[in-house]
């Protein structure tokens, strides 16, 4: 089944050694406010610590963020990024005062959606749908034209969503593409941004097209046979053609992976149902089990319905045993 989010309440290290300056307390610092002094975290020890966790030798970049408030009394929180060129890996860490104790997980809170922080961050508004307006349950899909394995879940999802819930889903798609390993799927994704402002309905035309002949494109020839897909569907080819060649697109293309890194997506494909993160090929029976949940969930629960609207991991990084095949960065 899926990986979930677990609350690690655990320390995994004490970290004694204390930075120059580490206790004077800026004005205003969540220190200062809680009359506290400031950590002792020291950025040099946990970043020796985190490479041996996470085997993240040079040249993987590590970066640590400033202490800052944190959800749990007595802790702060630092999110620490590793980096090694357009690959990344997020972690939330949580420091004691001290600097002697250091938590890695989830913190919830009861009274909220568990999935509130993926819900705010998750913006419809714009994306290419289909389904309900209102329905009680989302489907916010991030996926690369290019990926054979979202090649396979946009079919299920066609063949078998809308079919089975006419009226209590409705599905959102997010362009996702893996650069790194997928040379066009990101001038793919822009390509069809460009027929999503002649057409909306027309945009699932081509993302099923694009899709279908994904064997046949490559960087070379793209241009020429999403053209040639244009004319079959009555599109205007002359300013698509122009639209293509002035990357005017690539900025909305962009705004998205930037959503999809925020979320810290590492796999592709991935779908939030909800909010509730199910990464990498899924059956339909997997995802129905998922939806059937919710449906029935959102008739009840106070706080189900809060704004519901291939793998970045670094190499050396373990995944959890509930990864579903997907396109990875570093195969």
């Amino acid at each position: 089944m899926f990986r979930t989010l677990l609350l690690i309440v655990a320390a995994v290290a004490a970290l004694t050694a204390q930075t120059p300056g580490a206790g004077k307390t800026a004005a205003g610092s969540p220190a200062a406010a809680a009359g506290k002094k400031a950590s002792a975290l020291d950025k040099v020890a946990l970043e020796a610590y985190l490479r041996h966790l996470f085997v993240w030798p040079p040249p993987i970049q590590v970066q640590i963020d400033d202490p800052k408030g944190g959800p749990m009394p007595g802790y702060y929180e630092v999110k620490v990024r590793g980096v090694s060129g357009s690959q990344m890996q997020d972690e939330s860490f949580y420091v004691s005062y001290d600097g002697k104790k250091i938590i890695r997980g989830v913190v919830y809170d009861i009274a909220q959606n568990p999935f509130k922080p993926e819900l705010d961050k998750i913006k419809p508004e714009g994306r290419p749908n289909v389904g309900t307006p209102g329905a009680s349950v989302v489907l916010s899909e991030f996926s690369d034209f290019e990926c054979p394995y979202c090649r396979e879940e946009a079919k299920l999802l066609r063949d078998n969503l809308l079919k089975t819930y006419p009226k209590d889903v409705r599905l959102y798609f997010y362009d996702y593409p893996l650069q790194s390993i997928h040379p066009w799927a990101k001038p793919a994704a822009m390509a069809g941004r460009c027929v999503f402002k002649q057409s909306a309905a027309g945009w699932w035309d081509f993302h099923d097209w694009i899709f279908d002949k994904q064997s046949e494109i490559n960087a070379d020839n793209l241009k020429a046979k999403v053209l040639e897909f244009a004319k079959t569907k009555g599109l205007e080819t002359e300013p698509l053609s122009k639209c293509m060649d002035s990357n005017e697109t690539e900025a909305e293309v962009d705004q998205t992976m930037r959503t999809g890194q925020s979320l810290s997506v590492n796999q592709t494909p991935t779908i939030f149902i909800n909010g509730r993160r199910v990464a990498g090929a899924s059956s339909w029976n997997d995802l129905k089990f998922v939806i059937d949940y919710e449906i029935e969930y959102q008739k009840t629960a106070k706080n189900a319905g809060e704004d519901c609207g291939c793998d970045l991991r670094l190499p050396g990084f373990a995944g959890g045993p509930g990864d579903k095949p997907g396109n990875t960065l570093h195969k």
